[in-house]
């Protein structure tokens, strides 16, 4: 197998990197990962390869690379699942186009595949009917939300994330295309993500490394947002100076920052959480950044050692996903884990696994996710308004004409 990346300027006379929109050329069928215009979308499937055998697998590809930069070359994509001990696969795509920040926009195809660039077909017009069903029962949900509670009153853990799930039933297919333009339209700042149907906009950064250099973005703490600035500025006042939320942000701040710090030369994060405003709701935010000691840290080996990260399952970790998993009444599959991207040089970005849907094969159904950090303080009717303010990224996407 043999991966050929090139500047886009010297495969194609056709699109300039400002032509290009990687929405468009992902459409329904590729994948995507971009925030901010920047990133990659993708068509077709080379190889899958379980993560156990994806690091040998990229270093046995023949690579003709004049690029050199991270995300150039072989990449492979994939989401790894809250329970990080289920089977997950990677993908290699057969094309990609990668656009970076720095400006440079590259082509990467395996075994030379067709460099067709043009966009994907331009989505389709439906008249939908929609069912919204709850997975787990409210009362299920309340409930665990009262033992995660519980638990931390007693001094068993100090937080327990508990999530539930509802499902959306379409009469007709889901349009994925129209998802993810709706997505990037409300939410991109965000991770926008379609990979191998599952699809979202997560506004939180696990980690990336790139060159040496290694970030992550954890938020912990949520307030919802009205859309009248004077009353979202109030409600951003109180979510800074909430001792419970304060709590529930320190926990996943400290344990990122410990996991990350021994494979560091240095690791700087901010003194004080800041807020971080999406469409429906607003978080509290700590951004980390550092030097990576020699040798690097593989990505892949930092999301395994941080995922899932105490904002999506909770402290101490052990006792934590216990209590989930004895609560909740569901399996997370891909929700709560992480979704992103490496090469064969151990660069990549992975965002944590939020504001998603899987979808079924003939895209008919929807399964959303949402959830909430548990502390001594969390009452569980707040905490169920919290889920249904944060699954409205998500329906607004799928339901929206």
């Amino acid at each position: 197998m043999r991966a050929t990346t090139r500047l886009l300027s010297e495969v194609s006379a056709t699109y300039t990197v400002d032509q290009l929109d990687l929405t468009a050329f992902a459409g329904s069928e590729g994948m995507l990962f971009v925030r901010n215009g920047f990133g990659f979308a993708t068509r077709g499937i080379a190889a899958r390869v379980t993560s156990r055998e994806a690091k040998t697998f990229l270093a046995n590809i023949q690579v003709d690379d004049t690029v050199n930069a991270p995300g150039s070359g072989p990449v492979l994509i994939g989401a790894i699942p809250f329970d990080s001990s289920q089977n997950d696969d990677f993908i290699l795509p057969k094309l990609l186009i990668f656009k970076s920040e720095d400006g440079r926009c590259w082509v990467t195809s395996i075994d030379d595949s067709d460099l067709d660039l043009n966009p994907s077909l331009a989505p389709n017009a439906t008249s939908s009917s929609y069912e919204v069903s709850p997975g787990v029962e409210v009362e299920v949900y309340l409930n665990a939300v009262t033992s995660a509670r519980d638990a931390v009153r007693s001094g068993a853990i100090k937080k327990a994330v508990i999530a539930r799930d509802v499902f959306v039933t379409s009469s007709q297919p889901i349009d994925i295309h129209s998802v993810l333009l709706r997505l990037r339209n409300s939410f991109g700042s965000s991770y926008q993500f379609s990979v191998d149907g599952f699809i979202g906009a997560s506004p939180e950064l696990l980690v990336s490394i790139l060159d040496g250099e290694v970030s992550s973005h954890p938020l912990a703490g949520t307030a919802p947002r009205t859309g009248d600035p004077a009353t979202d500025a109030q409600l951003a006042i109180s979510l800074l100076s909430s001792a419970k939320n304060q709590i529930e942000h320190r926990i996943v701040i400290d344990a990122v920052h410990d996991t990350l710090l021994p494979w560091c030369s240095y690791l700087d994060w901010e003194p004080e959480a800041s807020i971080v405003a999406v469409a429906n709701v607003q978080h509290l935010g700590t951004h980390m950044s550092g030097r990576l000691s020699q040798p690097f840290l593989h990505v892949l080996d930092a999301v395994y050692a941080l995922s899932p990260t105490p904002a999506l399952g909770g402290f101490p970790r052990d006792k934590a996903l216990k209590l989930i998993s004895d609560v909740e009444g569901m399996s997370r599959g891909r929700y709560g884990g992480a979704v992103g991207w490496f090469d064969s040089r151990g660069n990549g970005v992975f965002a944590v696994s939020i504001r998603c849907a899987e979808f079924s094969n003939n895209n008919k159904t929807a399964r959303l996710f949402a959830g909430g950090g548990i502390v001594a303080d969390s009452e569980p009717l707040s905490e169920l308004a919290e889920t249904q303010a944060k699954l409205q990224a998500m329906l607004a996407a799928i339901i929206r004409p």
